[in-house]
């Protein structure tokens, strides 16, 4: 085992910059000979070193019923990782994962008995006054602590119910300890159990370069299988699951999918904030002294400060909800955007009842929404509606309390000094103390013209690219640029191809393209009206090997690709160089019989190298998006069918700002990145066939079965053209592949996603 200092990836957080990266030795797939050997990192803060300090913490190995503190257990694993008592490490680390969510889970249990303790006190409250009602009050308060502290202390030893540090919530928050275990179980062999917590750790943390590499070895390794890259905090993530769900059935036109879907999604939404709400009550609070609490204060003063305090928490669990794993900042309206999707599903799944509902209960957040309410009187005065229909009651009480709480403490902003940041947008302004109303317009405003700059700076392309340069073959010329386009880095080249060269790709396609490819064998991966039939380069030249199809169709394919990234790299005139990642001859068929009153599109609006969210307008740069794609295209083949056209989109997903027709030799080029979302319009009749093409910057990600075919005909003594292997990218950011059995470099297969 060897240790070296290394300078902390950008991407850590800010507690981490002053880390010590600890380099392990870590096998590729084959386990048998140290030359085998790459390296895996882990980064950990200085005050981990106070792990090996002898006695610095309790012995926690006595056994015990009860919960200890999973902050101790957390360092007690993190020292015998340093020493490298692999087995032990993850017996500590795992049980500090597993007493943390115990934690948690005997909090809820216990908020739910101790729900009724001090009901009889409470009873007095409305008819009690003076003095009385006081003492009444705090007879309420103490049984429901006496039942708190009893049921507490049944299952979790004292020193385990003290609140934690900020660094340790931010370690679990952070999901460090799959950091950690990831290497443990690869040393000890657990291949499976190191994938999921590499996994884990970055879903949470997916611009760790380190770990993504890591997760690309382990996923090269023999005994991994794909269902190990599982997240195992996949359990606090549900309403996450549902909500793509639901967005992918609204991509499908599949409304009764989407609107069951996004009704499970609200419920979820609901029941995680309830069990945020309960953490605030039942775990350990610290007196608020930085929220205008002074030691001269008096009881009542003190008493406020600790209940708005909780208030605060409570206020900022929506926050928390909305925040995805590995983001920085919270999705905003979480509740009514969802709201606003079910509704619109639901009418277009002809469920009016529910959609009145659903507005009613969207009228509760916004109820001078003028929009809302012209639909509710469109529902219910011409499509039968039911006007009684009234919101859930978990949404109306949802709003109800959140309402009363927000009173509470902006009244606490006005008299009490207290500070309190309102995580809504949509609190209405008679809330608002009118002494602080100018402040809270003000911030508001603010808000506004962020988000004005936010979506300005969609216009901006950090990829490198700057369109306008030549066009280095005879005969191609350029149809359209960024001012046709509308957008930038796009451009449409015509003349790419032969009319003779396209009948040879659509015969070649016609013989051998296989149903699903590209998608694990899935005849419609987009759509059920559709059906996609696809060829990969190293496929061709097997399929010519056994003499199926003719060689020179196969040198075709791979000479177009490159014919392609010529003229690409020219004309968006690539300072650094660029290899072709991946290349996939494609065809879509339009059902015969299932194309009246299709709505939907053959390739859903999206962005090829990270993961597009129309409603944030936000584009996470992460698995399974395609990151390392820089420059995509597509050449097409053919225009003798109804529909497949491509479109241009603002990140709205909805905005179209520039329209293709596909043509024979037609060729699209655009940068890959958030700058340029793209779809694809149906195909409702005949046989649309293109060559999908994407580049990359980086040779580590150049694609490998390309190269593979290459050296085959070299061998051959047969002549190709190649990428010149002098064109090396200027800016490899620490991404150079580690040594493996079979070649120098790291292998990379390119996935599929067509265009």
């Amino acid at each position: 085992m060897t240790r070296e200092e290394v300078i902390p990836p950008k991407s850590l957080p800010p507690c981490l910059q002053t880390s010590t990266v600890l380099t392990l030795p870590l096998l590729a797939s084959s386990m048998a000979r140290p030359s085998d050997l790459f390296a895996v990192y882990v980064a950990f803060p200085v005050v981990f070193l106070l792990a090996f300090l002898p006695g610095t913490f309790a012995d926690l190995d006595a056994p015990s019923s009860l919960l200890q503190p999973y902050d101790f257990l957390y360092y007690k694993g993190v020292r015998a990782y340093f020493w490298g008592e692999w087995a032990k490490a993850a017996e500590i680390l795992e049980r500090s994962i597993a007493t943390k969510e115990a934690l948690v889970e005997q909090r809820r249990l216990c908020h739910e008995e101790c729900v009724s303790a001090g009901r009889h006190a409470r009873q007095h409250l409305d008819s009690e006054e003076g003095s009385l009602w006081d003492l009444w009050a705090l007879d309420w308060i103490q049984k429901k602590a006496e039942c708190l502290r009893f049921c507490m202390g049944r299952s979790v030893s004292p020193v385990g119910q003290l609140p934690v540090s900020t660094d340790i919530d931010y370690e679990f928050s952070s999901r460090n300890p799959y950091n950690f275990l990831q290497v443990i179980y690869f040393q000890m062999e657990k291949l499976q159990k190191a994938a999921a917590a590499a996994q884990t750790y970055f879903v949470a943390n997916p611009n760790h370069l380190e770990m993504r590499n890591n997760i690309e070895k382990y996923r090269r390794m023999e005994g991994v299988t794909d269902e190990a890259f599982q997240d195992r905090e996949t359990e606090s993530e549900k309403h996450w699951v549902l909500y793509d769900a639901a967005l992918q059935h609204e991509a499908l036109s599949e409304w009764a999918q989407a609107a069951e879907a996004w009704r499970a999604c609200v419920n979820q939404t609901l029941r995680h904030i309830e069990e945020c709400r309960v953490q605030c009550v039942v775990a350990s609070q610290r007196l608020p002294e930085d929220r205008g609490v002074d030691s001269m204060d008096g009881v009542f003063e003190k008493a406020a400060a600790l209940s708005l305090s909780l208030l605060s928490c409570q206020q900022w669990c929506v926050t928390q909800v909305a925040t995805r794993p590995g983001r920085i900042s919270s999705q905003d309206d979480f509740l009514p955007t969802q709201l606003e999707h079910m509704h619109l599903a639901q009418f277009k799944a002809g469920d009016i009842r529910g959609a009145v509902q659903t507005l009613r209960s969207l009228l509760l957040f916004y109820p001078s929404d003028k929009d809302s309410a012209d639909n509710l009187q469109l529902y219910v005065e011409t499509l039968g509606g039911n006007k009684e229909s009234q919101p859930p009651q978990e949404i109306s009480r949802y709003v109800r309390r959140s309402l009363q709480e927000k009173k509470l403490l902006y009244f606490s902003m006005e008299n009490l000094n207290f500070t309190f940041i309102d995580p809504d947008l949509w609190t209405p302004e008679d809330v608002v103390p009118e002494s602080l109303r100018e402040t809270w317009k003000a911030d508001k405003e603010k808000m506004n013209e962020k988000m004005k700059e936010d979506e300005q700076q969609e216009e901006v392309d950090d990829s490198g690219f700057y369109a306008g340069g030549v066009v280095p073959q005879v005969g191609v010329t350029i149809t359209m640029d960024d001012q046709l386009l509308n957008g930038t880095n796009r451009v449409v080249l015509d003349g790419v191809m032969t009319d003779r060269e396209c009948d040879s790709m659509l015969k070649l396609a016609a013989a051998v393209a296989s149903a699903g490819d590209g998608y694990r064998g899935r005849r419609s991966p987009h759509t059920p009206h559709e059906t996609l039939e696809g060829l990969t380069l190293l496929r061709a030249w097997k399929l010519a090997q056994d003499g199926v199809v003719n060689e020179t169709d196969a040198k075709l394919l791979h000479e177009l690709a490159e014919r392609a990234r010529i003229l690409l790299h020219s004309y968006f005139r690539s300072p650094s160089g660029l290899f072709v990642a991946f290349t996939h001859l494609v065809c879509r068929s339009a059902i015969a019989g299932d194309q009246e009153g299709r709505l939907d599109l053959s390739h859903p609006v999206h962005v090829d190298n990270c993961l597009l969210e129309p409603d944030t307008k936000q584009c996470w740069k992460e698995p399974p998006a395609f990151i390392h794609r820089d420059l995509s295209a597509i050449l097409y083949l053919n225009d003798n069918f109804v529909g497949g056209e491509l479109f241009f989109t603002n990140r709205d997903a909805k905005t179209v700002t520039a329209t293709v027709k596909p043509t024979c030799g037609r060729l699209v080029g655009f940068s890959s990145g958030p700058i340029n979302p793209h779809g694809v319009t149906a195909v409702t009749k005949g046989r649309r066939c293109a060559l999908a093409l994407w580049f990359t910057k980086e040779k580590l990600y150049r694609d490998m079965e390309r190269e593979e075919v290459e050296t085959a005909w070299a061998a051959d003594g047969q002549a190709v053209t190649t990428t010149d292997e002098k064109e090396e990218p200027k800016n490899t950011r620490n991404q150079a592949p580690a040594k493996t059995a079979s070649r120098g470099r790291g292998r990379v297969t390119a996935g599929k996603d067509e265009l």
